[in-house]
């Protein structure tokens, strides 16, 4: 790999440091490898001991400046001195591997050999670093949903919107004052965080904005990144504030616990992602609602639970598994999965709970730790 830890998510598997310039990593026969300055380089050996620390200038790079050449240019060749002193002849990379080190490795022989699933399995089981990273940031979730729930609970109808200690209660500040606890216990939350309601809360990824209204289901879907291990959480809940839910809002709630229920109770090593989305079908689907896997080849669907049951959490906030129809391989232990079913109407609004799910050896751990009410 070549990269920087910030934007590869499976590099900082690998070396689970926050180096914000790219680097090149290398594991043959055993051997792990990094070519990296001295700026780095006792960090890498204290968080991984067995690693080898390659310094560039051990490959020439006084000759490379001497030469004129660019660093970004300087890299290229760093990275085929390593993969030469190695004597490599065969290199898998991920998807995302630099095209001009590709080429410039092929140039000189190099077999180059693009495995992005390889890479993807590797981090599918957490390790204890990152699980540990997780819980912190699910932490930080549960409590910054309680912030949320508390504000709802305590605001009033004013003319058919929230109103809180006598001012509009609009998602920004629901928003902001989620992202201000997350923040406080070392989680920070991003801006689009999604405080949702009505049409914005059937689009899918609408944050919403403005006021909020009253007697009318509100999504809201939180993703705090732990920043100690740059793992993530990710949770949703549908609240109801200042007055009672309309009788199908209650139903939808009611389909979306049961489909989260059905899925949590199923959900171990072997079973594959797909297999947990059909179980969630069958209940959106018993009660009339359309899913991706009832609909007609070709149709567009907006309305229903017409997205996928999930996605893998972990350095990433939607990574491997799957949770559709596409989500052939089998759960393992160590798998971090947020499941999310929820349905919709457009122009009207839905509802979507949320729950994070660590894959043990004889089922799951919910890591999600918050009432599914409606009432906030």
């Amino acid at each position: 790999m070549h990269a920087d830890t910030l934007r590869s998510a499976s590099l900082r598997h690998e070396v689970p440091l926050a180096i914000l310039d790219p680097f090149t990593y290398l594991e043959l026969d055993g051997r792990r490898v990094v070519v990296i300055s001295v700026l780095e380089a006792d960090r890498v050996k204290e968080v991984a001991p067995d690693i080898e620390v390659i310094d560039p200038h051990e490959l020439g790079w006084d000759d490379l400046m001497a030469q004129g050449l660019r660093w970004d240019e300087a890299e290229v060749e760093l990275a085929l001195r390593a993969c030469q002193q190695l004597q490599v002849s065969k290199a898998v990379v991920p998807g995302v591997f630099p095209v001009v080190i590709a080429d410039r490795l092929r140039g000189e022989g190099i077999d180059v050999v693009v495995d992005q699933p390889a890479f993807n399995r590797r981090r599918r089981a957490k390790n204890e670093l990152e699980i540990d990273g997780v819980r912190r940031a699910q932490a930080a979730a549960n409590g910054a949903m309680g912030v949320a729930a508390d504000m709802l609970r305590r605001a009033t109808a004013q003319g058919g919107v929230l109103e809180l200690d006598g001012e509009v209660l609009t998602s920004e500040r629901v928003r902001e004052a989620m992202r201000e606890h997350a923040a406080a216990q070392g989680a920070p939350m991003p801006g689009d965080v999604i405080v949702a309601a009505e049409g914005a809360a059937a689009s899918g990824h609408d944050p919403g904005a403005g006021p909020l209204p009253a007697a009318m289901p509100i999504v809201i879907d939180i993703w705090p990144e732990d920043e100690q291990s740059s793992c993530w959480a990710d949770m949703t809940r549908t609240f109801v504030a200042a007055g009672e839910p309309a009788a199908d809002v209650v139903e939808m709630h009611r389909l979306c616990l049961e489909a989260l229920e059905n899925v949590t109770a199923a959900a171990r090593p072997g079973v594959a992602g797909k297999d947990l989305y059909d179980i969630a079908c069958d209940v959106f689907e018993a009660a009339g609602h359309p899913t991706q896997r009832s609909k007609a080849d070709g149709e567009v669907l907006n309305e229903g639970f017409y997205h996928s049951l999930g996605h893998g959490v972990g350095l990433e906030v939607h990574e491997y598994p799957a949770l559709g129809r596409s989500g052939a391989e089998p759960l393992i232990p160590g798998d971090v999965i947020a499941v999310e079913p929820g349905t919709y109407r457009q122009g009207y609004g839905g509802v979507r709970l949320e729950d994070l799910l660590l894959i043990t050896p004889d089922g799951c751990e919910v890591l999600t730790s918050f009432p599914y009410d409606l009432k906030p």
